[in-house]
């Protein structure tokens, strides 16, 4: 098993898609690799000690329609002993009461498998009611929200980046 790092994603609209390549791209030298949700087979995962899960909210509090097909098969991925960092997109104003809750929905089942939740995030600049995805007063993830505040997603990613550098030991 390599340090490196598999990102596993779904998206929608692209803002997903768009959100993994910018944490690619800030983790550098060849560290993340990339996989789309839809294309991944449960043995994926068994390359990587460090893994980092994207998906957007959809629709009302929905897992987006690709991690939505493969969310049952998480039941037969072993997640003990690797760590899981989570990122999700998503409309802090349009959904108030379900912001994010898709990394929530993830984190919950992954965690239940054995994965090690890392690279909580704060809430400090968010509007919004409600989240499935908060735990202890943070968001089990980066959150991201392209449709509001899309001049933080540079910032916030480089900030996770470097936090989940130390956390992945890398």
């Amino acid at each position: 098993m390599s340090k490196k790092v598999g990102l596993f994603y779904g998206t929608q609209t692209g803002n997903t898609e768009s959100v993994a390549e910018k944490i690619r791209d800030t983790f550098g030298d060849s560290v993340v690799t990339l996989h789309q949700i839809y294309e991944a087979e449960p043995s994926d995962f068994d390359e990587y000690q460090s893994l980092i899960i994207g998906c957007p909210t959809w629709d009302i509090g929905q897992l987006q329609n690709d991690w939505e097909e493969f969310f049952p098969t998480l039941d037969n991925i072993n997640f003990s002993g690797k760590l899981v960092a989570y990122f999700g997109t998503g409309d802090q104003y349009g959904y108030a009461d379900n912001f994010q809750d898709a990394i929530g929905i993830l984190e919950e089942k992954i965690s239940k498998k054995g994965g090690k939740t890392v690279g909580y995030w704060s809430t400090d600049g968010y509007e919004f009611d409600n989240s499935r995805a908060l735990r202890n007063g943070k968001f089990v993830g980066l959150a991201i929200d392209e449709g509001n505040q899309p001049e933080l997603t540079d910032e916030r990613v480089q900030a996770w980046v470097a936090q989940l550098k130390t956390e992945f030991g890398l």
